[in-house]
């Protein structure tokens, strides 16, 4: 499979809200701590990995926080 060339430098998906949380992943950006120390090292296709699995790991997160009980509508039913 040929590779796609990039442009642009990926940019660091750092939020500045640098605090681990109860597994050890960035609370702003889902970055292990090896991947925030080494960042600046990494290849363009490691970098775009830890990209992928930071999206995963976000969403993972949302599933898990989602209530389960479905909501009471807004406005009440009139019947």
């Amino acid at each position: 499979m040929a590779q796609q060339l990039e442009f642009f430098p990926i940019q660091s998906p750092c939020r500045g809200i640098c605090q681990a949380d109860e597994r050890g992943y960035c609370r702003g950006c889902q970055r292990s701590r090896e991947e925030r120390f080494t960042w600046q090292t990494m290849s363009d296709g490691q970098k775009q990995e830890v990209l992928r699995l930071c999206r995963q790991r976000w969403l993972r997160k949302q599933r898990a926080n989602k209530p389960d009980t479905p909501r009471e509508p807004q406005q009440p039913s009139l019947f």
